[in-house]
C-alpha cells in the first residue's frame, strides 16, 4: 500500500513537472536564440553607421575589428565589390539584402543578420554571422537547472508521500491485525483509532463491533449454561428411576447411559462458562469411531427391527477431529435416522477414502430428504429442532471439511467429507 501511494504521488508530480518544465525549457532556448540575434543586430547596426560613408575605409575597418572580437563575425560587402572584415562569400541572402531589404537567414553553422545601408555609390550590405553556439548559449545550463529542480521535487514528493503513506498504512495495518484477531476469536482485541478521519472512524466502529460480539457471546453462553443446568433435575429423576429397576443388567446398562448423559451436560456447561479454548490439534481413526458408534446404536436398532450395517476398510483412516467430536457428529446423524424414518428401516455407516479425503456417511432406506435447505441451522422441515445436521456440519467444518446431502435412488445419504491425515 505504501509503495502504491508513493507511486501515485510520483506520477502526479511527474505530470505537473512535464507540464511546467518542458515549456520553461523551450522558453529558455527561445530567449537564448533571441539574445544571440539581438547581439548580431547590434553589431550590424554599429558597423552600418560607418558603412554609409564607405569612402572612409579606415574608420569602417576599425568598426568591424571592434565588433569582431567575440563569437559573432561581421562582414561588409561594399557596392564596388570590396569586402571589409571577416572574409565571406556573398550568398543569395546577401544579394537579396543588396536590394534594400533587411533580413535574417539560416546558413551553415548559424544565422546571418543582414542589414542594407544606402550610400552615394550604392547599397552596402552589413552581414553579421551568429554561430549556433551563440544562439544556444546558456540553454544547456538552464535545462540542467530545470532537471535538477524536477529531481528535487520528485525526491521531496517521494519523501512526503512515504511519510504520509507510512502513517496511513500503519493505521490500516493495525485495523487489519485487530480484525484478524477478532476473526480468530480474540474478542478482547481493540485498535487505537488513528490516521485520517475516515480510517479512525473505521477503528471506532471495529472496536464497537468487538465489544458487541463479546457481549452477545457472553449472554449466549450464560443462556446455554442455564438451560443445560436445568437438565440436571430431570436427569436426577431419571437416575432414581433407573436405580429402581429390578433387572440388574438393564439397571447397569441404563445407568451407564445416564452417566454418559451427565458427562455430556457437564461438558456443555463447562464449555458455555469458559468459552472455546485453544486446544492441541486433535486426530482420530474414523474407522474405529464408526465401528464404536455402531456398537452403541446396535441395541436400539435391533429393538426397532432395523438392520445396521458397517462398511469400512480394514486400515485406519486418520482425520483431524477428536474421537468425541466425530462420534458426536455421527450420533446426530444416526439420531436423525431413528427420528425421521419408520421402525424397520435399515441404515448403514460407511467409511471410504478417496485420495486425500475421508468420507464418513450415514445412509438409510427411508423416504429421503424433503425439499429445502436442511443444512441451515434450526431448519428440519419435520417439526424437530433442526440442529442435528448443523451439529454434523459444524463438526466437518472444524476439521476443514464439509457436510454433503446426497440423494441416492432410495433413501438418503449424509456425508462428512474430511481431509485425510497422514
Amino acid at each position: 500500500m505504501r509503495s502504491l501511494l508513493v507511486r501515485y504521488g510520483l506520477a502526479m508530480t511527474s505530470v505537473v513537472l512535464v507540464a511546467f518544465l518542458v515549456p520553461l525549457g523551450l522558453l529558455a532556448r527561445s530567449l537564448a536564440e533571441e539574445r544571440g540575434l539581438d547581439g548580431g543586430r547590434q553589431d550590424a547596426q554599429s558597423v552600418a553607421v560607418f558603412a554609409a560613408g564607405s569612402q572612409d575605409a579606415t574608420q569602417l575597418e576599425a568598426a568591424v575589428l571592434a565588433v569582431n572580437d567575440g563569437a559573432r563575425r561581421t562582414t561588409v560587402f561594399l557596392p564596388d565589390g570590396r569586402v571589409v572584415g571577416e572574409p565571406a562569400a556573398p550568398s543569395s541572402a546577401v544579394e537579396l539584402a543588396g536590394r534594400g531589404r533587411a533580413l535574417t537567414a539560416r546558413t551553415n553553422g548559424g544565422v546571418e543578420v543582414l542589414l542594407p545601408v544606402g550610400g552615394p555609390t550604392g547599397v552596402a550590405v552589413v552581414r553579421t554571422f551568429v554561430p549556433d553556439a551563440a544562439l544556444t548559449q546558456g540553454v544547456q545550463r538552464s535545462w540542467l537547472l530545470l532537471a535538477g529542480v524536477g529531481v528535487v521535487l520528485l525526491g521531496a514528493t517521494a519523501l512526503a508521500g512515504g511519510l504520509i503513506a507510512r502513517r496511513l498504512s500503519r493505521s490500516v495495518l493495525e485495523l487489519s491485525e485487530v480484525a484478524d484477531r477478532l476473526g480468530n476469536g480474540d474478542l478482547s482485541a481493540r485498535v487505537e483509532p488513528s490516521g485520517p478521519p475516515e480510517v479512525a472512524s473505521v477503528g471506532r466502529v471495529l472496536n464497537g463491533l468487538g465489544a458487541r460480539v463479546a457481549g452477545l457471546l457472553a449472554a449466549e453462553r450464560e443462556v446455554v449454561a442455564d438451560v443445560s443446568h436445568r437438565l440436571r433435575t430431570p436427569i436426577t429423576a431419571l437416575r432414581l428411576d433407573v436405580d429402581l429397576l429390578a433387572d440388574r443388567n438393564d439397571r447397569e446398562r441404563l445407568a451407564g447411559h445416564v452417566d454418559h448423559l451427565v458427562s455430556a451436560v457437564d461438558e456443555v456447561i463447562r464449555t458455555a462458562r469458559q468459552g472455546v479454548q485453544d486446544a492441541p490439534a486433535a486426530r482420530c481413526d474414523a474407522v474405529a469411531v464408526a465401528r464404536e458408534r455402531a456398537r452403541f446404536w446396535r441395541l436400539l436398532a435391533t429393538d426397532q427391527g432395523r438392520e445396521l450395517r458397517v462398511d469400512a476398510p480394514g486400515e485406519a483412516l486418520m482425520v483431524g477431529l477428536s474421537a468425541a467430536d466425530l462420534g458426536a457428529g455421527l450420533d446426530a446423524l444416526v439420531d436423525n435416522v431413528f427420528t425421521h424414518t419408520q421402525d424397520g428401516t435399515a441404515f448403514a455407516l460407511v467409511v471410504t477414502a478417496a485420495r486425500d479425503l475421508v468420507r464418513v456417511a450415514v445412509e438409510d432406506r427411508g423416504a429421503g430428504f424433503p425439499i429445502g435447505d436442511l443444512a441451515a441451522r434450526g431448519r428440519s422441515g419435520t417439526g424437530s429442532t433442526g440442529l442435528g445436521l448443523d451439529v454434523a456440519r459444524t463438526t466437518a467444518e472444524r476439521a476443514g471439511g464439509r457436510l454433503l446431502l446426497e440423494h441416492p435412488a432410495t433413501g438418503a445419504r449424509v456425508v462428512l467429507e474430511l481431509p485425510r491425515l497422514a
